[in-house]
């Protein structure tokens, strides 16, 4: 820790290494509660990343102290951003539910229940008597007790009272409230009534007069509805409309030899899976039929499936058709670690990170890359459980992949010290999880950052 302290006071003065080591300190994993009261004083942090200039609080890993500081803070956009933080802590996130600031308790009404929260006892009793209608209009697209929908339901706001009827909650009324409700001056609330009932479909055409409808987009419903006999819906084979055979050609109860019989097109794009598919993929006897389908968008259908029996998986792996094994590395957790690490390396669509989130991705002998001339192999090289300090090591000048081995654990201690110290290195190195909160606090010093008073 000496050794660490002399190496950082020696740095002092450098205001290019001061921005780095602040904006490190905005995405390090491990930040103390301590030091982000202090960054918080910061008038303008030098943004990380440019895309979350001003939004770095919303992408911190925040406990219940640091969800604390950011409530307790003087600036309106701290406290948006702790609503908007999916890690913060809901016991302390409850307190800007009586936030001064209306903008702040519409947002946390807003965000209360989402990215899976609990919602803490009392919170929505509270947003639901605010003295604003946005937050109380708010707090009724969450579970709230029935008694306070019902007093929502007489609110002097129209958006309010539309938003707290419910299914539920109507025949719970009295009957001079549901005549007042019905006879509202606001379209808001008479159509929230309409539905809570809604009206009887029309009966359907007979399955014949919908097959010779002129309008292809009904004779395409009719081709794919399950309720239209096969017999008829073959009808449809040589419909001029490319879209009606496609619909034709992936219904479930079609034969191989009846499908491949059909003349349709696959455009390009994504695809709606058939309804069969999505309802009732997850049957091992459905998942193999699709899966050995001579029809592409069918066996591109069922590699949507979270789950699969392993056969399938094996047949849809080897697939002749990418899309189906891009899709099955996507979406099914058994897909093969080394379908995934292809994927993963060749694949330049939006989303390519998200295969290193695959739980097949990660697994010992990535280490085997790490002079790898493609740089996304070397960089799943640092996921390795089992390679050490060395192979970071390796890696820290790497132009592509340096910055992450700057920011993995493994790095040694001293080379870490010595990075912070390097133009182009410090950012990173202030962003590794290993940094203790004493030389975090030591760089807010040098940077110029004052120190909080103690409490």
């Amino acid at each position: 820790m000496d050794e660490l302290g002399e190496s950082v006071d020696g740095l002092c003065g450098d205001d290019e290494l001061a921005r780095e080591w602040l904006g490190g300190l905005t995405i390090n994993p491990a930040l103390p509660s301590s030091v982000l009261a202090r960054l918080l004083t910061v008038e303008k942090l030098p943004a990380y990343i440019p895309s979350w200039s001003g939004l770095w609080l919303s992408h911190l890993t925040l406990d219940a102290e640091s969800t604390a500081a950011l409530v307790a803070s003087e600036q309106i956009d701290h406290r948006l951003q702790a609503a908007e933080n999916p890690a913060a802590d809901v016991d302390v996130l409850a307190r800007l539910a009586r936030d001064p600031v209306s903008r702040v308790r519409e947002v946390y009404a807003s965000l209360v229940g989402d990215f899976d929260r609990r919602i803490p006892d009392g919170v929505l009793d509270v947003l639901a008597a605010d003295s604003e209608p946005k937050v109380r209009q708010r707090a009724t697209w969450w579970n709230l007790p029935l008694p306070v929908r019902a007093r929502l339901a007489e609110d002097e706001e129209a958006a309010v009272r539309a938003g707290a009827l419910t299914a539920e909650l109507w025949p719970q009324l009295a009957a001079t409230v549901r005549e007042r409700l019905l006879a509202d001056p606001d379209s808001r609330v008479r159509n929230a009534i309409a539905r809570l009932s809604p009206s009887e479909p029309e009966p359907l055409p007979a399955p014949g007069v919908r097959v010779q409808d002129p309008d292809p987009s009904v004779r395409g419903r009719a081709a794919k509805d399950p309720e239209v006999p096969t017999a008829l819906a073959l009808e449809l084979a040589e419909d001029p409309d490319d879209g009606v055979r496609l619909a034709l050609s992936m219904r479930e109860d079609l034969t191989e030899q009846q499908r491949s019989a059909i003349d349709y097109v696959v455009p390009g794009g994504y695809h709606e899976p058939p309804s069969w598919v999505v309802e009732r993929g997850h049957e091992p006897d459905v998942a193999r039929r699709a899966a050995a389908s001579g029809h592409v968008l069918l066996r591109r259908s069922i590699a949507m499936q979270r789950h699969l029996p392993a056969d399938v998986v094996d047949r849809l792996a080897q697939d002749e058709d990418f899309f189906v094994r891009l899709t099955l590395c996507q979406s099914c957790q058994e897909a093969p670690h080394d379908l995934v690490l292809e994927m993963y390396t060749y694949w330049h669509g939006l989303k390519w990170p998200w295969l290193r989130s695959h739980p097949n991705f990660a697994r010992p002998g990535l280490a085997r890359f790490v002079d790898h001339p493609n740089p996304r192999l070397r960089h799943a090289a640092l996921d390795d459980p089992e390679a050490g300090p060395e192979l970071v090591l390796r890696l820290v000048d790497d132009p592509e992949v340096g910055r992450w081995a700057l920011r993995d654990p493994r790095l040694p201690s001293g080379e870490l010290h010595h990075r912070l110290g390097v133009p182009g290195s410090a950012r990173e190195a202030a962003a590794n999880p290993t940094l203790p909160p004493a030389t975090m606090h030591r760089l807010l010093d040098l940077a110029g950052v004052a120190a909080l008073p103690e409490s």
